[in-house]
């Protein structure tokens, strides 16, 4: 497709290709090669049926019942059969950018050429995405043992014209939808079925936009912290470059170099250079230490996932160059399982230290400001009741925290005796972020506020640039308010990294 700005092979998709196609709403393509790879595959497949081979996934039942023979004349059903049966996901279904994650992946899978789908099924995920049809998938139902089953089976219903889609008043049924972009529902035939509910899709899909949005909020953090010092009047000292050589762990030689160049300059820093003060809690001078640790857990999960984006997931999987199908277990969630339950954990940190950030600036006790940073407290309680919605999320988040990789349930008839329980994984790892990104918000509110009270000093050019892109969704506060709209601009702002290209506008990239 001439005008794509993603164009799928199966072995080069990015996390950047994520967000484009699925927050952005980037046209998604074919690669030449790619269908070249799908539709020798597919002829591989019709060679070993037309030879009248016993193949699992060909022409056998499934998990358990993968000892049944299944006739030539019952493929097309069994395929069916094996979609409908499998479409039993239950709760939430996942918003629309999880939902293009999981098409998104499913095609790039079968671009790849070992799955030995026809091409059509291919390019009708694609017009799924290019059309905006978006089949509701229930979020939860999913153990991540042979992949994300469930899931990827409500996906496949809306490909044979059942099932539903988000429609903008609700749901509406797929066929509908099929037939106003123009397309027919797909017959599936040997192998399809199964080809496009075995996989790691689902967590990984979500996985991936959660360690995006985990990536922007972990610099982010390093924007609203450097503002927290300079409200707290705390030393850049502990940001001095020669301390993180001597422990080189890279996250925190980069955080540190953030906090050095956000708090660089100003007023606010000269004033208080010669104070009695010698050294700042640790929740502002240990940042490099915690946020960096958080960041490098943060990489990690990315490497692991970008690998995962370009993986081979099905049962049983095709090598056309031999004829051969190789029946294993490259479907099981286990590597995503866990590195989405670390990534839990980094962003939980960050919201853990951010909610003591934010108790240093609201306590009279631990600093010269105002108490609950308003004037009159008393008559007003200004960000009391702030510091305790924050408080009340980072406690969520400890028990979120969790992990749900340690867990297994046999499944199938014991055939399926280990589990991974990855989509579990992901879905705590994405609940965590958003609180994350609440209590940042709330750190940027109570650290506006709070150096505001430092005027006529000025903060150093990056936390100013933070505390106005601040103020262009929430104004001072003179006296109480409701707060809760406030909370949510804050929250939209960390999310869609206002925050952070604020500083870069003013410092340059943050690394």
């Amino acid at each position: 497709m001439a005008d794509s700005r993603v164009c799928l092979d199966g072995f080069s998709l990015t996390l950047a290709d994520i967000d484009a196609v699925c927050l952005d709403g980037a046209v998604v393509g074919l690669t030449e090669p790619a269908r070249v790879a799908v539709v020798r595959a597919r002829d591989a497949v019709d060679a070993i049926l037309a030879r009248g081979d016993v193949v699992y996934g060909l022409n056998t039942g499934f998990g358990a019942l993968a000892h049944v023979r299944i006739e030539d004349d019952q493929l097309q059903q069994l395929q069916l059969n094996l979609v409908r049966s499998h479409s039993v996901g239950v709760g939430v279904p996942f918003d629309v950018p999880t939902t293009r994650a999981i098409i998104l992946l499913r095609a790039n899978v079968l671009a790849a050429g070992h799955s030995g789908t026809r091409l059509v099924v291919v390019e009708r995920l694609l017009d799924l995405l290019n059309h905006g049809i978006h089949p509701v998938i229930p979020s939860q139902g999913s153990v991540g043992a042979s992949g994300d089953l469930a899931p990827l089976a409500h996906l496949a219903l809306t490909l044979i014209g059942e099932g539903s889609v988000h429609g903008p008043s609700g749901p509406r049924p797929s066929a509908d939808a099929l037939a106003d972009a123009g397309l027919d529902p797909i017959t599936l035939h040997a192998k399809e079925g199964l080809a496009l509910i075995n996989g790691t899709q689902a967590m990984t899909g979500l996985g991936a936009l959660a360690a995006n949005r985990a990536w922007r909020l972990a610099r982010t953090a390093d924007a609203i912290g450097a503002l927290t010092v300079e409200a707290k009047l705390g030393s850049r000292k502990p940001f001095d470059p020669r301390l993180h050589r001597l422990r080189p762990h890279p996250g925190q030689a980069a955080c540190a170099r953030n906090l050095a160049r956000l708090t660089e300059g100003g007023t606010i820093g000269d004033s208080h250079a010669g104070c009695a003060k010698v050294q700042d809690a640790y929740s502002l001078r240990c940042m490099p230490q915690v946020h960096g640790a958080a960041r490098d857990t943060i990489e990690h999960v990315r490497t692991v996932l970008a690998r995962e984006l370009n993986s081979v997931t099905d049962n049983p999987t095709l090598f056309a160059d031999t004829g051969e199908i190789i029946s294993g277990g490259n479907f099981h969630g286990q590597p995503v399982a866990m590195v989405l339950d670390f990534l839990t954990m980094a962003a939980s940190e960050l919201a853990s230290i951010s909610e003591r950030r934010i108790e240093q600036l609201v306590n009279s006790k631990l600093s010269d400001l105002p108490a609950f940073l308003v004037s009159e407290s008393g008559v007003n309680s200004g960000f009391m009741m702030a510091q305790v919605t924050a408080a009340a999320l980072v406690s969520e988040n400890k028990g979120l925290c969790f992990p749900a990789s340690v867990d297994s349930i046999p499944t199938s008839a014991n055939q399926e005796d280990h589990v991974s329980m990855g989509p579990i994984a992901a879905r705590k790892a994405m609940q965590v972020i958003v609180n994350a990104e609440q209590v940042l918000g709330i750190e940027a509110l109570v650290a506006a506020q709070a150096v505001e009270f430092h005027a006529p000093l000025v903060p150093a050019a990056g936390a100013a640039a933070v505390l106005a892109a601040v103020r262009t969704v929430v104004a001072r506060l003179h006296s109480d308010r409701v707060l809760s709209a406030d909370l949510s601009a804050a929250a939209d702002i960390v999310r869609r990294g206002g925050l952070l290209a604020a500083a870069e506008a003013a410092v340059g990239p943050l690394h």
